[in-house]
């Protein structure tokens, strides 16, 4: 995925605007606007009316925008308002978990139209993900009402780096049972529109820039805390790769050298201490210390180990606790070296 994500404003469309087709520079400012006029697009961008008047004719014409109310005259006459319609397309998004696969629906504003969301062993069975996943993306679409006509593309986030010149083969040290394969191209074949692949932090980076904690921050990190740990930088409003794209996998800081094995190859990493299959076992060793524990009662899970943390159970406490404490120490190397304005943890 292109690391030129950040929202921009006016002032920013006109910087980037060399490289770039000069009807998406248009459409972006009319999406961010959401009612504008022909006049301020032409302003904004630096461009001639009649420029203008060609790219807004193309965009009409694909029903991207459509003509609105008039707006306020300056002097002259009133000028025809140009609204970006967000349900002139949909868009299919897909999260790989190492134990989930989940699907959204939406328009173009970012809102959800549809959602789904099932347990699958998606480490160790890629054939099934990839057939559940277009089965909840069909499942989202048909809900919605949305032909396979009207969808935009698709984006698909990983719990593995992506290398951006071959996105189809992910990396065999995490997802050993994919052997390199994302199996993409079947999700290309059955709906016959872009599939775009990227790490799950990553998009987790650019979801916060856009709509939630990242909006306005030039420089923070976005840490992603689940089975494994990752993290997204976002460097002077762009995602930072590194030079193999494999930035932000703080999950394999070897935090203890002498420590459990990781998928990696390393001991000790992080994600062997604070992810949620770590963080179950440990809850587990500590349960003999703690025989008064809500969580003695049966088999934990993630879910009942932070319903017991949020009910303030001692074993619980101390095991989140831990974590905190580990995570904590990562994020502090994390700012000693990234220097970033924010943190974001979700």
């Amino acid at each position: 995925m292109s690391a030129a994500v950040r929202p921009p404003g006016a002032a920013d469309l006109r910087s980037e605007a060399r490289g770039r087709p000069l009807a998406d520079l248009a459409l972006e400012f009319a999406w961010r606007q959401q009612r504008v006029s022909r006049a301020e697009i032409a302003r904004a961008l630096g461009l001639a009316r009649s420029t203008v008047s060609d790219i807004v004719g193309t965009l009409l014409a694909r029903g991207l925008l459509r003509e609105g109310p008039e707006g306020p005259s300056r002097g002259g006459r009133r000028p025809v308002l140009l609204e970006f319609r967000d349900d002139a397309a949909a868009i299919l998004g897909a999260e790989l978990g190492a134990s989930h696969v989940a699907v959204a629906l939406t328009d173009l504003r970012g809102r959800v139209l549809a959602w789904r969301n099932r347990d699958h062993p998606v480490r160790t069975d890629p054939e099934g993900t990839v057939a559940l996943m277009i089965e909840l993306m069909d499942a989202c679409r048909i809900e919605a009402g949305i032909g396979r006509g009207r969808l935009l593309g698709i984006g698909v986030a990983v719990p593995s780096p992506v290398n951006p010149s071959e996105p189809d083969r992910l990396p065999e040290v995490v997802l050993p049972a994919w052997r390199g394969h994302s199996g993409m191209e079947r999700v290309r074949a059955h709906f016959d529109v872009p599939v775009l692949v990227d790490n799950d932090a990553n998009l987790g980076a650019i979801a916060e820039q856009w709509w939630g904690a990242g909006r306005g921050v030039e420089d923070f990190t976005y840490i992603k805390v689940a089975t494994g740990v990752g993290a997204g930088y976002v460097i002077r409003g762009e995602i930072y790769p590194g030079a193999t794209s494999v930035a932000g996998e703080i999950g394999h800081l070897s935090m203890d050298p002498a420590g459990k094995p990781c998928v990696c190859g390393n001991r000790g990493c992080l994600a062997t201490m604070i992810g949620t299959p770590a963080l179950v076992e440990h809850a587990a060793e500590l349960l003999p210390e703690y025989p008064t524990s809500v969580l003695a009662g049966g088999p934990i899970s993630i879910g009942s180990l932070l319903d017991a943390a949020l009910a303030d159970d001692p074993l619980a406490s101390a095991v989140v606790e831990e974590a905190a404490t580990r995570l904590g120490v990562a994020v502090a190397g994390v700012i000693n070296l990234m220097n970033p304005a924010a943190v974001i943890v979700g």
